[in-house]
């Protein structure tokens, strides 16, 4: 992959600074030029190994050739109607096919809007008309945006809540188990239980809104008990279960969805990220009967399922299907999981990687100190993010504690590749460790 430099990755950050406020954080001051699947120049030259795929959003890889095809050819027709002024068959084609997809009770309709945190708003906007509620549950280290109500739902403060102001009320959070830290299920059930009998009554509740693996939280994977029993709980209360699939559906967890690993089917369902391999396209998928509750006009948005999104979402459903990314996402699971033992086993490692986890390729590993969950290291997690990008890998961090390291591989990248992001991940994590001892 070729690529002219046109400058410096210094000269540009200085650029970003004067220019952009500091509340648009950036992880590396590093300036991309060109990318492909897996892959990414800076401006400098440099190459990159991407394990973050713009935040899980390029499952199918930097411009795929089918979902670059798709969009050029949409271009030569238009780019703009807006959806409520004049329609298309691309919207209508890609709701389709979400509808046969998305395993949500009963027969199912969608609306396509731009943006994970706008799908959450409009999931809750629809799941408040339907029941004529207002009260919505969360959980504790849940990430739904950055939007008021995003930020509200959202179950940590620094840095998405602090110094906002009065959040929305009539949100509540529950305690999200995660037994690598001692809090199991019948916790969190028994919390709802308290909640109710002490807090607030079910008959206000709108809502309850999971992440069937927590993303920004810390990949840490919602129980199939754990999510059968708020499914029961939800029933019993006439409250809509929704699930927020933004960061790990379109094969990430080796299904189409992660909650088909449970068996748990919600009533609404929330999509964006690897939806159109890299254009804005969000979605609310659901029961028909919950999502026709709005009126007309109650539902939209100006650049909401904008043409050439529904155009790369229609190619990037094809891809999955055709490349078979579902089975792929497995075996890149197996393969990081498996490095990622051998890193922890090792003597030079000893104590240092306390947790492995995930489902399919949606692994993340979590950093301690002496093997002691309780002593989390987001000073190594940091060190960590900074040697490996010198050397060439991109990685994020995740958890409320900051001492999570996610992998997003695009599920297109090659066995050799993943491997050798794998080689720069231990190598770097060793220097860190090696140095902190001295």
């Amino acid at each position: 992959m070729s690529v002219t430099a046109t400058g410096s990755n210094a000269a540009l950050q200085a650029r970003r600074e004067a220019a952009v406020p500091r509340g648009l954080g950036i992880q590396l001051p590093v300036f991309a030029a060109k990318a492909e699947n897996a892959e990414i120049t800076d401006i400098e030259g440099k190459r990159y190994v991407d394990f973050a795929a713009g935040i899980a959003v390029l499952n199918t890889g930097h411009l795929h050739p089918k979902v670059k095809a798709a969009v050029q050819k949409q271009l030569d027709s238009f780019s703009h109607t807006c959806i409520q002024v004049m329609p298309y068959e691309g919207y209508i084609r890609l709701a389709e096919r979400l509808n046969e997809k998305v395993p949500t009770r009963g027969p199912r309709k969608t609306v396509f809007l731009t943006t994970g945190a706008e799908a959450i708003e409009n999931a809750v906007k629809i799941a408040r008309h339907h029941t004529g509620r207002n009260g919505v549950i969360a959980f504790s280290g849940a990430f739904h945006g950055r939007t008021l109500l995003g930020m509200a739902l959202t179950g940590k403060v620094v840095p998405y809540k602090a110094g906002f102001g009065s959040m929305p009320g009539e949100i509540y959070h529950l305690p999200f188990p995660v037994t690598y830290h001692g809090k199991e299920v019948a916790q969190t059930l028994e919390a709802l239980e308290v909640m109710f009998r002490a807090d607030v009554d079910p008959k206000r509740i709108a809502a309850m809104i999971i992440e069937p693996v927590q993303g920004e939280g810390g990949f840490y994977v919602a129980q199939a008990e754990l999510l059968a029993g708020l499914r029961k709980i939800c029933d019993e209360h006439g409250i809509v279960m929704i699930v927020d699939e933004v960061q790990t559906g379109f094969a990430r967890t080796g299904k189409m969805f992660a909650i088909e690993h449970s068996g748990v089917q919600p009533d609404l369902m929330t999509m964006a990220k690897s939806l159109a391999g890299g254009f804005p396209l969000s979605a609310v998928t659901g029961k028909a009967e919950i999502m026709d509750s709005p009126g007309a006009g109650g539902l939209g948005g100006t650049y909401g399922g904008n043409p050439l999104a529904c155009a790369a979402g229609n190619a990037v459903l094809d891809v999955i299907e055709e490349e078979g990314l579902c089975a792929r996402a497995e075996q890149i699971g197996e393969l990081l999981t498996g490095r990622l033992k051998e890193m922890q086993s090792s003597n030079s490692l000893e104590g240092v990687i306390g947790d492995i986890r995930g489902l399919g390729a949606m692994v993340a590993m979590e950093l301690v100190s002496g093997n002691n969950p309780d002593r989390p290291d987001p000073d190594l997690t940091k060190a960590l993010i900074a040697r490996a990008a010198q050397k060439g890998l991109i990685i994020l961090a995740c958890g409320v504690r900051g001492n999570v390291v996610r992998f997003l591989v695009p599920l297109t990248a090659s066995d050799a590749l993943i491997n050798e992001g794998m080689d720069i991940l231990g190598e770097s994590l060793r220097e860190c460790v090696a140095e902190r001892a001295a």
